[in-house]
């Protein structure tokens, strides 16, 4: 094969110095944008403090009767911050027999406990929180 043939073959399907160098040119600028994104989002995880100020333990539960559970729990969170909690009963199936939001107005202290009673459905056989969030 002769050195033109060779040229117009790799021209025909696209293996040309320019298109190398397009390609390549490519290749970083998607590599810089994928930097981009990542550093973007390790900015953006590393900013959002709010549910980082909010702590809660189970400390202890309960159960009185077949139709109350008691729930003794602490709230770490910055003094003076409204926290709101979903608390619940399960049963020994796991399924849902009490269910409560109470809200709390800002503690003078980083961490406070509180205990909740909860009327069920049915007997339960454990009492905890849900989840907490910042009011």
């Amino acid at each position: 094969m002769t050195e033109a043939t060779s040229e117009t073959l790799e021209s025909r399907y696209g293996r040309t110095p320019k298109r190398r160098r397009r390609d390549r040119w490519l290749l970083i600028g998607g590599a810089l944008g994928v930097v981009a994104v990542v550093t973007a989002w390790v900015f953006w995880a590393g900013w959002d403090n709010n549910q980082a100020d909010l702590e809660t333990t189970d400390t202890a539960y309960v159960i009185p009767d077949a139709h109350h559970v008691r729930i003794t729990f602490t709230i770490n969170a910055q003094p003076g911050t409204g926290v709101t909690c979903a608390i619940q009963a399960l049963n020994q199936d796991y399924a849902i027999v009490g269910w409560r939001i109470v809200s709390y107005p800002g503690s003078d202290s980083r961490v406070s406990t509180h205990t909740e009673t909860i009327r069920t459905i049915s007997q339960s056989n454990t009492g905890l929180i849900n989840t907490c969030w910042l009011t």
